[in-house]
């Protein structure tokens, strides 16, 4: 059966696996096999893949429930956030590289030499 097995592809995004779940859950309905809305939206949360665990783990600790709108509302929020996040952290990643290797290129550049005919001081201590 298709409506078990179907896991969501980062390919098609959030809010095209929610539509196709949905579509297949209204082929199903033809056919008598009905399913509550509720079920519905705990079943495709069951299907996205890792990244939003911490989205599953906030719906499932508030006590409001969803329909398949605010679902999808929700999920493409939170696609969108994780884009954005991921897009963060290879920019991180890539400003991290590039100082590292300004450094590796910098490497003991940055200390000041000792200039010949400059004496080093002695220091003094004024209290007594």
């Amino acid at each position: 059966m298709q409506f078990s097995s179907l896991r969501m592809t980062r390919v098609k995004g959030v809010r095209e696996h929610i539509m196709r779940m949905r579509d297949i859950a209204a082929r199903l309905k033809t056919l008598e096999v009905d399913m509550s809305e509720s079920f519905l939206v705990h079943y495709i949360l069951n299907t996205l893949p890792s990244q939003y665990a911490p989205f599953k783990i906030s719906y499932n600790t508030h006590r409001d429930k969803w329909s398949i709108n605010e679902l999808t509302t929700m999920c493409v929020q939170e696609e969108g956030r994780l884009i954005m996040e991921q897009g963060e952290n290879g920019v991180l990643l890539t400003m991290d590289k590039k100082k590292k290797d300004k450094r590796a290129n910098w490497k003991g550049k940055d200390k000041m030499q000792p200039q010949g005919g400059i004496m080093k001081k002695e220091s003094k201590c004024f209290l007594q």
